[in-house]
């Protein structure tokens, strides 16, 4: 089994990490199920979110037996410090512990600091010298933020979208990661679900030593694929290799990654899934994809007011309204027959 460290936390953990956005989608009984087959095998990291809904009462429903024996991270979207407050209290309640191994800002707009106005940061250290926490992270989708995060020497850890459509700019944040040890935690291994070949994105990421990858897991199939890579890993040969290429100039460019910080729509787009709409038809069973549900989520379009609320929060900057118009036409003309 492949062990990464988290930088100056000193934290090592199996080289799969748990994501578990995935299991609000699911019962309480079958994600402890799920969870505790990951811990079972090996896995020792788990990745939630305030933000996730009852994701964090999951983790404390099936792990609070053996939360000495795991490392939890979570993170709080609070804009003030009585917010901050009101998140980790919450959130150590809902997993039933006294302490949180990495107490992330989730996705911040800028780099919360000492002295910054907004008292995040000095909450965050308080918290820390209280032994609520143990070690501060910051979360981003946005180049410039997590690089000044890293510049800043305030975070012990940085949780970034990477996988294999990786730019040179994500690959640079990486690199100042390890250069400055600090703990990488990937994101979006499978970009949104537009990646899905998992043996090609683990192989990947296990290039990286550093890089600790978190997979968004809801079903049991699903994490034993990821298991099976700890006795058998792949690499970045060969098939894999080819595979990466293509997909590499397939998806080169403009492409909406499903983040969601666009939403919500003001006339009730399903922004984050309609704005890849081409590509989810190419890259997923296209049947899932032309449902009278969906068709009626893709007609939502025609209502958009070009109000450029969600182009202003793309975190990578796309032109989403156009992203949107283009994919439209697209859907519109593989229900009018075209091939695809």
């Amino acid at each position: 089994m492949d062990y990464v460290t988290l930088g100056r936390t000193k934290i090592k953990v199996c080289k799969n990490g748990f994501g578990a956005l995935p299991i609000q989608r699911i019962s309480f009984d079958s994600a402890k199920e799920i969870l505790l087959h990951a811990y079972n095998s090996g896995i020792n990291f788990f990745d939630t979110a305030r933000f996730y809904t009852d994701s964090e009462e999951k983790i404390g429903y099936a792990l609070s037996d053996v939360r000495d024996k795991i490392y939890i991270a979570t993170k709080t979207a609070a804009q003030n410090a009585d917010d901050f407050w009101k998140d980790l209290n919450t959130s150590l309640n809902n997993m039933k512990t006294d302490y949180i191994d990495i107490y992330q800002f989730h996705n911040p707009s800028f780099c919360p600091k000492t002295n910054d106005g907004t008292g995040l940061y000095e909450a965050m250290l308080e918290a820390k010298a209280q032994g609520k926490i143990r070690f501060i992270g910051l979360t981003n989708h946005r180049l410039a933020v997590a690089q000044e995060a890293i510049d800043s020497g305030l975070y012990d850890t940085i949780q970034f979208p990477f996988c294999y459509l990786a730019t040179d700019k994500d690959i640079a944040i990486v690199e100042n990661c390890k250069k400055n040890n600090l703990g990488f935690i990937a994101m979006k291994g499978l970009s949104g679900g537009l990646i899905t070949n998992s043996a090609a994105a683990y192989a990947f990421m296990a290039q990286y030593d550093n890089v600790l990858p978190i997979w968004g897991v809801q079903r049991m199939s699903e994490l034993n694929e990821f298991l099976s890579y700890n006795t058998n890993p792949p690499s970045v040969t060969g098939e894999i290799k080819e595979l990466i290429d293509n997909d590499r100039k397939m998806l080169a460019g403009e492409f909406c990654r499903g983040c969601g910080y666009c939403m919500p729509c003001p006339v009730g787009i399903e922004i984050n899934n309609c704005a890849r709409m081409s590509l989810l038809l190419r890259r997923s069973p296209s049947e899932l994809q032309l449902t009278p549900a969906v068709q009626a989520k893709m007609k939502k379009i025609e209502n958009c007011l070009h109000c450029n609320q969600c182009k202003s929060k793309c975190p990578y900057g796309l032109d989403t309204p156009k992203l949107l118009e283009e994919n439209y036409k697209d859907y519109v003309e593989i229900l009018n027959g075209k091939e695809f």
